[in-house]
């Protein structure tokens, strides 16, 4: 039963990591932009938060869990929404081509926070910041630990996973039941006709990359300051992540409440070749083990051909996606 609960809270903490990068992309992309530049944005978004609460901790008298969470979260989104903006500027007002800019976008976001955190190792391997992963994965002791194993996988987790699912619940009630929703859905279909409503498109398409790179960038942070207990080490695991988080866009259809279980979901699936033979008694050679990580990609595949099969329009991308918008061909 440990080994059950153990891979449930890695799981749900593994997820909630692409599903903040997923549904920062899917905010992006519901209004025609494709930013392939999410790894490079939470990347980036993490280093921030993380650098933040380092010098505050490293430097001030007595430092505060909650300031360190507040100006982590600050920073963060401050340097994912300027990723974004880069983005904007380039793919929307100067009509570069997004895939290619979003990919730049990532080694640009990578070798930012490399540079700069050459400063901040000063030779090491690895450095922490314990008193900001210490605010961020505090729990609730009275349910996490007094419900036995159903509060562990209830309770077990930072607030920042909570968060997540509100933030998924808001957004699917913005994008689906509110006038900006639908004016940011409309511009990513046919942003022509959007525009002839009286609709800005510019305007929508800045706010909803920039925001959307905004609450990308909060995965990275969560992943430093707690999931990986708040220790910055220039792994290039926070890359591998954002791509996985593009992923979950496609497996989820551009729903941001699929979003929360599909997350969940390829949490379970990347974590099972560690947790399943344990739970089976069984001993899985290392090549296996790398053919299992590599489920969760091989599902997203699988889910888009059928995607494609059924030919749902509610299924599919935003029409104008990956687009650039010339009002002159109006």
């Amino acid at each position: 039963m440990s080994v059950f609960v153990s891979w449930i809270l890695r799981a749900v903490a593994f997820g909630t990591i692409i599903m903040y990068g997923a549904m920062g992309e899917t905010v992006t992309e519901k209004s025609g932009n494709l930013n392939l530049g999410v790894p490079g944005i939470m990347y980036l978004g993490g280093f921030s938060g993380f650098a933040s609460a380092y010098f505050y901790e490293k430097n001030a008298t007595n430092p505060s869990g909650i300031v360190c969470v507040l100006l982590a979260l600050f920073c963060c989104i401050l340097a994912s929404m300027a990723g974004g903006l880069i983005f904007s500027f380039l793919t929307i007002t100067l009509r570069a081509n997004q895939n290619v800019t979003g990919l730049a976008l990532t080694t640009f976001g990578m070798g930012v926070a490399n540079f700069f955190g050459v400063f901040i190792l000063n030779g090491a391997s690895y450095t922490a910041a314990p008193l900001a992963n210490k605010a961020f994965s505090a729990k609730l002791p009275f349910l996490s630990e007094k419900l036995g194993p159903v509060g562990k996988m209830l309770f077990g987790y930072g607030f920042l996973a909570y968060a997540a699912i509100i933030l998924a619940i808001v957004l699917h009630r913005v994008l689906n039941k509110t006038k900006v929703g639908l004016n940011l859905r409309a511009v990513g279909e046919n942003p022509a006709t959007a525009d002839a409503a009286g609709i800005n498109v510019t305007k929508y398409k800045y706010l909803a990359t920039c925001i959307g790179a905004g609450i990308s960038g909060i995965g990275g942070l969560y992943y430093v300051l707690d999931y990986n207990q708040g220790i910055w080490a220039t792994t290039g695991q926070i890359e591998a992540l954002g791509w996985l988080a593009l992923a979950l866009v496609i497996f989820t259809t551009w729903r941001p409440l699929n979003g929360i279980w599909g997350a969940y979901l390829f949490g379970v699936l990347y974590w099972l070749y560690q947790f399943l033979p344990t739970i089976l008694g069984l001993k899985v050679p290392n090549y296996v083990t790398d053919l299992i990580q590599m489920i969760p990609y091989v599902v997203t595949i699988v889910v888009l051909i059928a995607v494609s099969l059924r030919k749902k329009r509610e299924s599919q991308p935003p029409a104008s996606l990956g687009v650039a918008y010339f009002r002159e061909e109006r």
